[in-house]
Parts: C-alpha cells; structure tokens; sequence
C-alpha cells in the first residue's frame, strides 16, 4: 500500500486543494489507513474511487483530515495576557474598529470567544471577527453554536450566563455573539491570504504541519498583519526564528509584526 501514497496525494490534491505533502508524513498516513481499512478499501487508489463516489466518505475524509480539538478560552492564562496586555495596545494603535481573523477556527469555540473578550473593551456591535476553515462540515457546525459542558469550562463565569443558553445537555451560544462572526472557507496551504490585519489567531493548528510549511504559514500571516499587528499562536506552538520573519516577541504565544 505504501507505493501508492505518493500517486494518492497528488489525487486528494486535486480533488480537495489538501496538500498531504504539507502535513507530518508518519502521523498523517497513520490517520488515513485507519480510515482505509474501516471503508474496506484495497489501498490508496482505491480509496481515491470511494471517495469519488461517495459524498458522504468525501466529507468524511476531509472532516478526518482536517483535526478538529478545540474549546473556549484554551490555556485561560493566555486569554487574560491578551485581555491585560494585547487588547490595551491595539487599541491605543488602531483605535475600536479592530479587523481580527481567526483562522482554522475549527468549531467556533475562539472566534467565540474573541468576540467576548473584546466586548470587556469595545461596544458588541463595533466587533467584527473573520473566521475561516478549510472544513465545510466545521464550519456548519461553528455557525450552529452548539457546545458540550467540557468545551466551555474554561468561559469566565459572567460570560456563560450572559451568553449560552442550556439546551438539554448541551449550551447553546447566543445570537448576539454569532452576529460578531463572519465565517468562511479557507485552505492555509493553498489558498490567497487576507491582508490588513489587526490582529491574528491560528492556535493548536500549524504542529500537525511540517517546518518548511510553518514557517510559510508564519511569513504569510506577517504579510496579512498591518506593521503593529499581533499574532497569537498555540501553547504547543512556537516560533523559533520570528525576527527572520518580521515578528517581535511579546510573550511566548503573541508575536507583533515590526
């Protein structure tokens, strides 16, 4: 099976924008034969025609590709530097009208929670996040704004009473904060980066990816960020070389564009 995984990555390529090439190889083809073997396929090229076939393996797939953890308010102490530290200063610089992009949002849980970290600065109605995934099926589920009870442990008390509602065993995130999200579709590998932003939140993501695409993710998401911008990655995450690629480092998670 192992000679047609070079032959398969070139097909899901083309059929998804997914560059696996992108991806940590041994980690990457560990989930797929996984997903091989419970769709009974012969091997790579043969899945390629389930997948062709099949829509529902098709979304599948990509929703298995495409890694999916996330939870409000992750590593909170990261969350109060930014409410201490990084809100103040981009406001002082730019002003209320911040223009925020958080990307590979997976399901909703951090622009969620941007939008309620910046209302402790800024009126609700002046937020405005852009919030973007490479997986349909996430981002459906995002703008639905359904969560467990694990997932939003970390949300300051006043947060979960004033913004979710409980809805049988799960808590269901209010109109008022989806508003602020605007949501759409993304490859970080493939497609064109959005530019003039504030600030930046690509957390828990880039680690399945390898160093050569990291560091272009990073040097893209420099280009992306205005001069003062910051850039707040994952605690599993870190930039080694950031003044190669025009950051400063403001703590270990945050980076601002110089």
């Amino acid at each position: 099976m192992a000679d047609d995984y070079e032959g398969f990555k070139s097909k899901v390529l083309t059929m998804t924008g997914i560059d696996l090439s992108c991806y940590k190889e041994r980690q990457m083809k560990r989930r797929i034969d996984a997903l091989i073997a419970n769709h009974k396929a012969k091997g790579y090229l043969d899945f390629v025609e389930i997948l062709k076939k099949d829509q529902k393996v098709f979304e599948e797939f990509v929703a298995y590709l495409t890694i999916n953890v996330s939870e409000f308010y992750r590593n909170p102490e990261q969350w109060e530097f930014m409410d201490k530290t990084v809100i103040p200063e981009l406001i002082k610089k730019f002003g209320k009208t911040l223009k925020i992009w958080s990307a590979a949002c997976s399901t909703g849980d951090e622009p969620y929670s941007l939008v309620m970290a910046l209302s402790k600065h800024i009126p609700l109605n002046q937020i405005s996040i852009t919030a973007t995934d490479i997986d349909k099926q996430i981002l459906a589920k995002a703008q639905v704004g359904l969560y467990n009870e694990k997932s939003i442990a970390a949300v300051p008390d006043e947060f979960k009473k004033k913004y979710f509602t409980k809805v049988g065993n799960s808590y269901k995130i209010s109109d008022e904060i989806k508003a602020r999200v605007k949501f759409s579709q993304h490859n970080l590998l493939a497609d064109k980066y959005p530019t003039n932003y504030n600030m930046i939140v690509c957390r828990n993501v880039l680690i399945y990816f390898t160093d050569e695409a990291k560091e272009e993710i990073f040097k893209k998401y420099c280009d992306s960020l205005v001069q003062g911008g910051a850039l707040f990655i994952g605690s599993t995450e870190q930039i080694i070389n950031y003044a190669e690629l025009g950051y400063k480092r403001m703590n270990s998670f945050f980076y601002e564009k110089v």
